[in-house]
């Protein structure tokens, strides 16, 4: 192809910024009619049928905008780089890109199907419901990225709940775990559940560190004990084994608050788990982005051997690693016990998997050194938006399993593929 019918990839930045800008428009146009025909006679049909759906197309306009007007200006005055569009590519795009294309299929089949599912309520319910999990998950990708993993997040999710709800009850609850206990401020409980799962943290990363044990046996070693150790927590006299209930509306408020409730009463305001989740979803950008920490964690994933070599001290940037994800974890399980206003010794059963499903979904390699934190934001929504959307229109949780099940087999296929490629 001549080079002068090729797009310079500053004329593609401007190009789509333009397109971004009509879909604004569009959106902006959709919502005034909306308000216009709703004002003087009220909705019906096709107009009550679309729902939020202007106000989806108005955001994912500014989004695409904002994205495009930045490449726009990165690549301003640069008329030599050509956007590649090559079938070589376009496959390598579609490799790349292919589970979020497959979940706005996914997204636009629920829709058509269920229309109230384009309704903002829905979207922050799932944001809502993504933010414990999407904690989780930012502990997960530390271990992640140094080519491991963490079996014994699960049961420190559920440990940090136990301990933070079995401390955190009413004084006049009539099962009370602990009845001569004290009113304690809320940040106690909360800390001592989440320093009670950093040590454990500190046992797995002095296993993996020390003995150079792998860490799937590492970790599934310390799930066990700790499962062990909470179940027997847990049926202390005179809980005995009982759902811990009765919790202090202090407490609650950290995972059931929602602000702006009466401004924004068509989606019911904004539930406290999102700007909490948003606050350490920085933190870990910044942790990983601009600290040497950060940069030692995807040298050791990328080249352990290499890493010692330049010296970067191993061992103890890996007990770091897993004391800090354990840290997330307690932090998940705490909010989850805030959630939910109550606690087992087995809540949070799963979450290990659907974390390092996430991440592997949102480009975490299981091979170590490579990962984004926005692929982890990817990833935790594509799985919360697929079990929440198919609960939506009725689909049968076994079912759910299977679709999920397709897509972790789909994005480590893939994720293998190119590292062999590499």
């Amino acid at each position: 192809m001549n080079k002068e019918k090729q797009l310079t990839c500053e004329q593609f930045g401007l190009t789509m910024s333009i397109v971004g800008a009509a879909i604004s428009v569009l959106g902006l146009a959709l919502i005034l009619m909306k308000n216009a025909i709703k004002a003087s006679s009220g909705l019906d049909g096709f107009w009550k049928e679309i729902y939020d759906l202007p106000w989806f197309i108005l955001i994912l306009g500014l989004f695409v905008t904002i994205f495009s007007v930045l490449k726009w200006r990165r690549y301003a005055g640069d008329t030599e780089t050509l956007m590649d569009t090559s079938p070589k590519a376009m496959k390598e795009f579609l490799l790349n890109n292919g589970i979020i294309l497959a979940l706005v299929i996914m997204v636009i089949v629920i829709a058509v199907k269920q229309h109230r599912f384009m309704q903002g309520r829905v979207l922050v319910d799932i944001l809502a419901q993504a933010s414990p999990r999407m904690i989780i998950a930012l502990g997960i990708c530390f271990t992640l990225l140094i080519a491991g993993t963490d079996l014994s997040a699960c049961r420190m999710v559920s440990l940090a709940a136990v301990i933070s709800a079995s401390m955190l009850q009413n004084p006049d609850y009539a099962n009370r775990f602990f009845p001569n206990l004290p009113q304690l401020p809320v940040i106690v409980p909360v800390l001592i559940a989440i320093v009670v799962c950093m040590l454990f943290g500190l046992l797995n990363g002095f296993l993996v560190a020390k003995f150079d044990m792998h860490p799937f046996i590492a970790t599934l070693a310390v799930q066990v004990i700790i499962y062990g150790i909470c179940s027997l927590y847990f049926d202390l006299p005179p809980n005995n084994s009982q759902p811990i209930g009765g919790i202090r509306p202090d407490f609650i408020w950290w995972g059931q608050k929602r602000f702006f409730q009466e401004e924004l009463a068509a989606i019911n305001g904004i539930p406290i788990l999102i700007p909490i989740a948003l606050i350490f979803v920085v933190a870990i950008w910044f942790v990983l982005n601009k600290t040497i920490f950060g940069k030692n964690v995807y040298a050791i994933g990328g080249n352990r051997e290499a890493a010692v070599v330049s010296g970067i001290n191993v061992f103890k940037t890996i007990l770091c690693i897993f004391i800090l994800a354990s840290a997330l974890y307690g932090v998940g399980g705490v909010l989850e016990a805030a959630r939910t206003a109550g606690a087992t010794n087995n809540y949070g059963v799963g979450y290990e998997l659907d974390a390092i499903a996430a991440c592997v979904v949102g480009g975490v390699s299981l091979n170590g050194g490579v990962g984004k934190v926005s692929g982890i934001i990817t990833g935790v929504l594509i799985f919360t938006i697929i079990q929440y959307g198919l609960q939506f229109i009725g689909i049968s949780a076994m079912w759910q399993q299977v679709i999920k099940g397709i897509i972790i087999a789909i994005a480590v296929a893939l994720d293998l593929s190119k590292y062999r490629k590499k």
